[in-house]
């Protein structure tokens, strides 16, 4: 993974697990069951959006390179 991707990633997957200690938090509350379910949409969207720029920063960097080396093994790209 790219340096300059990997600590935006690692700061979206601080906040993200912020998110579901606080949905874990609203379980205990016994909150409104609807209220959780918008929260749990919102992880789901914040992994997603993760889950994109890891696949952008992979395409980018690491078939880049394995490319511009010859390498045809692309699951050892790092």
């Amino acid at each position: 993974m790219c340096d300059k991707s990997s600590k935006a990633t690692i700061d979206a997957l601080i906040r993200i697990a912020g998110q579901v200690r606080g949905v874990g938090k609203m379980v205990e509350e016994e909150r409104y069951c609807i209220d959780i379910l918008n929260q749990i949409h919102a992880v789901k969207a914040a992994l997603s959006k993760v889950e994109n720029q890891v696949l952008k920063s992979h395409a980018a960097c690491c078939v880049e390179e394995a490319i511009a080396s010859g390498d045809a093994n692309l699951s050892t790209a790092e």
